[in-house]
């Protein structure tokens, strides 16, 4: 089953047109197997090994973990990789005001633990299982002093964590902060409850803006960003992938019913997004749908871009639209990150991936007139070849109504003598050092083997890069090793034969001078 473990590869599934939904396993849910089993239960996009986790790593005791919500393991992994992806030692946060914000609306552990509890719970059962504690855990393990907040606003969680976080940054209140959602599928009422609501899609698949929509396939997952003003990451020399030029956020009101999404409400929270990130919608290249592929959903989601989105382009040039559900299902509360990332990656590619499983247009929505193309292939991204920045916006609507836009767009170039445009070490030459650490000697030497395979995998890599990130980007644990050599090679080959040991709770630096040579064997030993 394909699944992405990080972000290179959920950009190779986007990328090939891969689809991560299957039929569930008897291992998460016994008797799956049964054709009887209506296949709208039967299939969603679902993790390995949810079960699984390093509860050391975190501090945290093997007791204490066993009632932790997966998705409360989920979400520290999850943040801990954002936080290293972006070239931020972990630990340099503590007694920050760095906010975190966690989109989640799924609580079936809660419901298992609460079933399987009896007359004797757990006293860890009561932290383990409250969603609060999703956001807080995080904060907690980080040491940091900002808001920490889960955000249930429905499937519309994750996005709206995003928004919240923009507005922490541009109040001031914050310098940097962690946002996202996690979603896992554990308790196999909660996809029948769904379908009975008729809300899933009868075959198990998701059928976006297309003739056979009649529903979505439940997915999960999660995903975190790091957040800094454009300001503060130019300053600090990060690496920025795309920039958030506007958020929005809004209810439908007295829609047609609690459940039923209002075309005026989408509507204006676009409106709202791109006044607020000054951008004509006209100019937008391409928006990741909500897109769950319903048959009241798709028509009124197609008609708010098509109002605002629509007008004033031409037909030569519609509004390119997509949805990331038709690849790995709905992630429900971690839908809008899911959007969001792989709208951030395309931007990053410059390239727009296919949506999948789109073959008939959906007579309830009037591509030509709303000025609509679905992206049936990978394409390179509208108008790249252009000057001007790659636009783009991403959606997610909560089934009560509470809906989320952000519009984004390709990131400046740095300024020549910026600290994100010099080379600084790469261009040395010599012998570089490559230091590994990790909890265990076992750690050690497993980051070893994915190092091997990240620099294998890119030639483009270069050693004193690789040394200068491994030094100043990732956080320093008492198993360490270190790989020396003055080529790629070289230092690929030491990779193999890592050495771990414990460093000292009280370092200290020696200096030997040998002066003509070594007197006698042994020399120095004891120093």
């Amino acid at each position: 089953m394909p699944h992405a473990e990080d972000l290179d590869a959920f950009w190779e599934l986007l990328r090939s047109g891969a689809s991560g939904v299957t039929e569930v396993g008897d291992d998460r849910w016994p008797g799956q197997g049964d054709p009887a089993r209506p296949a709208a239960v039967r299939h969603g996009g679902f993790l390995p090994q949810v079960d699984t986790f390093d509860p050391g790593f975190f501090g945290i005791s093997p007791r204490e973990a066993v009632e932790m919500d997966p998705q409360q393991r989920l979400a520290l992994e999850l943040s801990w990789e954002a936080l290293e992806h972006a070239g931020i030692v972990p630990g340099a946060l503590r007694g920050e005001p760095v906010p975190v914000y966690v989109g989640v609306m799924a609580d079936d552990y809660a419901k298992l633990r609460l079933a399987d509890a009896g007359d004797d719970p757990d006293p860890y059962a009561q932290a383990g299982t409250q969603r609060a504690l999703i956001a807080n855990r995080i904060s907690h393990f980080l040491g940091v002093q900002g808001e920490s907040m889960a955000v249930d606003t429905g499937q519309s969680s994750s996005l709206v964590a995003v928004h919240l976080a923009c507005e922490a940054l541009l109040s001031g209140r914050a310098t940097a902060a962690l946002a996202g959602g996690v979603q896992l599928n554990l308790l196999e009422e909660t996809a029948l409850m769904a379908a009975k609501l008729g809300t899933l899609s009868a075959d198990g698949q998701c059928y976006t803006f297309d003739a056979r929509a009649d529903g979505y396939v439940r997915g999960e997952g999660g995903g975190f960003v790091v957040l800094k003003t454009l300001a503060r990451a130019l300053a600090d020399g990060d690496r920025i992938h795309a920039v958030i030029r506007g958020t929005a956020t809004n209810n439908g009101g007295s829609a047609r019913g609690l459940s039923v999404p209002s075309a005026a409400a989408q509507e204006a929270v676009l409106r709202q997004a791109y006044e607020r990130a000054d951008v004509d919608p006209a100019q937008v290249h391409y928006v990741e749908l909500h897109g769950t592929g319903t048959k009241v959903g798709d028509p009124i989601e197609a008609e708010a871009l098509g109002a605002v989105l629509g007008r004033g382009r031409s037909s030569a040039q519609p509004l390119v639209v997509g949805s990331v559900k038709t690849n790995i299902g709905h992630l429900e509360g971690a839908a809008g990150i899911a959007g969001l990332l792989k709208t951030v990656l395309m931007i990053r590619h410059r390239s727009v991936v296919a949506s999948l499983n789109f073959a008939e247009p959906n007579p309830a929505i009037r591509f030509e007139e709303w000025r609509l193309r679905m992206a049936t292939a990978a394409a390179p991204w509208p108008g790249s070849e252009a000057e001007e920045p790659l636009l783009a916006g991403v959606s997610s609507f909560g089934i009560g109504g509470s809906n989320c836009h952000v519009v984004l767009s390709s990131a400046p170039v740095p300024p020549a003598g910026s600290a994100a445009s010099e080379p600084g070490a790469s261009s040395r030459a010599g012998v570089v050092p490559w230091v590994l650490s990790g909890r265990s000697a076992e750690a050690v030497a497993a980051q070893a083997e994915r190092l091997r395979a990240r620099v294998e995998s890119d030639p483009a890599l270069r050693p004193a890069d690789v040394a200068w990130s491994l030094l100043h980007a990732r956080e320093a644990f008492d198993h360490r090793a270190v790989v020396v050599g003055s080529d790629r090679e070289e230092l690929l080959a030491g990779l193999g034969h890592v050495l771990p040991v414990v460093a000292g709770t009280d370092p200290r630096v020696g200096v030997l001078f040998t002066g003509q040579g070594a007197q006698r064997v042994g020399m120095a030993r004891d120093l």
